[in-house]
Parts: structure tokens; C-alpha cells; sequence
């Protein structure tokens, strides 16, 4: 469901909504509810990403769950980010709508001063 490539984008959740982190996610598949993958953010800034496609009843979209390891020896050493989310809904008659990822990430481990338990909203729109 996730393999591949996709532009990602993160917005804290505060009236004027800042950017908190935007990149490019890739994925592979391990299995068919598995996959690995990274977040890309630039300038050295990148994280590994494990996920797991959580089976869903039917009719209901399927949770993605993800942890987003920093790397080490790298500006994102000791990073940690969970994540949870959905696949956007495919409207029946949409128009060229492209898959998309909506959901949340939170901050596990305080890095660079900023404290544990801020929360972002995402989106991630697949590149195909």
C-alpha cells in the first residue's frame, strides 16, 4: 500500500499552522503488512522508517503505524517519531486524485532543546 515515494509535509497544531518537518518518505515492502523505509528532509536530516499496515474490518481504512528512527553519527542522532495514519478517502468520482497519507506524528525523545510530546499533523502525497 505504501511502496514507494512520497512528498511529505507536517504542520504543528497551532492557529497559523507552521511547517514542522517536510521531505520525501520512500518505502519498500517486507511483507505484505511490513515495510521499511526513510524520511528525507535534506541537509543530512534523515530518519529510518519501520511501519505496519494494521488489519482493518471490512469497508474501514486500513491504520498505518510507523516509528522514525534518527541515524547515527548524523544531525538526527537520537531522534525518535511515531506516527499513525490513513489512507485519504478515494472519492468515487475524484477527479486525477492522487493517494495521500493523512495522519499525526509525535515527538518520543527531546532533541535540540525542543521537549518530548509535541504533536503534528501530516499529510504525504504519493510521487507515483
Amino acid at each position: 500500500m505504501v511502496k514507494g515515494k512520497w512528498a511529505y509535509r507536517s504542520y504543528l497544531n497551532e492557529a497559523d499552522q507552521p511547517v514542522f518537518g517536510q521531505g520525501t518518505m520512500t518505502f519498500e515492502e517486507l511483507s505484505e503488512h511490513l515495510f521499511v523505509g526513510t524520511l528525507d528532509m535534506g541537509g543530512g536530516y534523515v530518519m529510518n522508517l519501520h511501519g505496519l499496515e494494521l488489519s482493518a474490518p471490512p469497508g474501514e481504512p486500513t491504520a498505518i503505524r510507523m516509528v522514525g528512527l534518527g541515524v547515527p553519527d548524523s544531525p538526527t542522532a537520537g531522534w525518535r517519531y511515531d506516527y499513525q495514519c490513513w489512507p485519504a478517502y478515494d472519492w468515487p468520482n475524484g477527479v486525477d486524485q492522487v493517494p495521500s497519507l493523512v495522519g499525526t506524528t509525535i515527538r518520543v525523545v527531546p532533541h535540540n532543546g525542543e521537549p518530548a510530546g509535541v504533536v503534528a499533523s501530516f499529510i504525504a502525497v504519493s510521487l507515483g
